[in-house]
């Protein structure tokens, strides 16, 4: 998720999308929570562990 979200954010950057900019940046935020979460073992979507 965190890198789909980068690559969302550089096509939206380099074309000028500004909706392309803004989905890959609440998808770079949500996977950094959520990987976040799964490295302090917190239970993800049912799952003890996020990668």
């Amino acid at each position: 998720m965190i890198i789909l979200g980068v690559i969302l954010l550089i096509i939206g950057f380099v074309t000028g999308l500004s909706i392309l900019w803004t989905i890959g940046a609440i998808l770079v935020v949500v996977g950094l929570v959520l990987w976040l979460l799964g490295a302090l073992g917190h239970a993800v979507g049912g799952r003890n562990h996020y990668w």
